[in-house]
């Protein structure tokens, strides 16, 4: 049995930055599996992806790295444009390629402690591959994709249409400050952490870019910190990376003030540069102290 599976499409993403302009594969999983890749193997991972045949190559330069890859074949893989402007935060996205959507024969054979879902757009799973899940571990969903429509080429911004179902299952949620509005049209943190709670969520992490996190667990508020990058230079992946040191953190057992530290530390290094998360445990831990 794993510590953590991350199941979820590897996309091919064109990023257009006020500085640059360049393309590379990227998706929750592609994100998760490399930065928990580059920490101490204390936590065992498998990456379970669906990709087009032009993303093979991908799959097997991450097996090379020593990465944990089962991967289904799909029509094609996820391709996304990202635009962002002279603010990070903010970002115009279009869909040039969808893959085909995560089916439950293909997670009969998996078993892991936590699953964490990345969807990227809402129908990548449905809930009843989620509850089957439920019923081989804990799941920890990041809400972005189900919050994504497609129409044409262009995404538009819609509530999770099977929210209360799922988050019945559902034992830790991420999401940051504009996907709470989204689903709960409340801007104060505090209110969308109680509210999602009240669903039984058991872990509520709402990033709040600059500004830092706030995590709801066990009847208690954490407010975590943002540690000041360097410089910022992609925000791609930050939210993913986050999710990455907390979960990591976690399945050994450290407590949510502290996982919540980790990933913001692993955010500030991920975001000095394009990619995911490549530095060492020592430069985490340095920024936290």
């Amino acid at each position: 049995m794993k510590d953590i599976c991350c199941i979820g499409h590897l996309t091919r993403d064109k990023i257009i930055t006020p500085k640059d302009e360049f393309q590379m594969a990227g998706g929750t999983s592609f994100y998760f599996a490399w930065g928990i890749s580059h920490l101490p193997k204390d936590v065992s991972f498998q990456l379970v992806t669906k990709v087009g045949k032009g993303s093979l190559p991908e799959i097997e330069r991450m097996r090379n790295a020593g990465i944990d890859v089962r991967c289904f074949d799909s029509r094609h893989t996820v391709f996304f444009e990202n635009k962002y402007g002279s603010n990070s935060n903010n970002r115009t996205q279009r869909v040039l390629a969808k893959a085909d959507p995560f089916t439950i024969d293909e997670m009969k054979g998996l078993d892991a402690k936590v699953f964490h879902l990345g969807s990227l757009l809402a129908d990548d799973f449905s809930p009843e591959v989620v509850r089957f899940l439920s019923t081989r571990g804990r799941i920890s969903i990041d809400v972005q994709g189900y919050l994504r429509e497609v129409r044409g080429e262009k995404v538009y911004a819609v509530d999770w249409r099977d929210k209360v179902d799922l988050l019945e299952f559902t034992d830790i949620v991420k999401l940051n400050e504009h996907e709470m509005e989204v689903i709960t049209n409340s801007k104060n943190p505090r209110t969308v952490a109680l509210k999602l709670a009240e669903h039984g969520v058991k872990e509520v992490v709402i990033t709040l870019g600059s500004y830092g996190s706030l995590i709801y667990a066990e009847g208690k508020f954490y407010e975590i910190p943002a540690y000041k990058p360097k410089e910022v230079v992609d925000a791609t992946g930050c939210g993913d990376t986050y999710s990455t040191g907390y979960l990591y953190m976690r399945q050994q057992g450290a407590g949510y003030e502290e996982a919540g530290k980790f990933a913001a530390a692993l955010c500030t290094l991920k975001l000095e540069h394009s990619g995911p998360f490549d530095r060492s445990i020592s430069d985490v831990l340095s920024i936290i102290k």
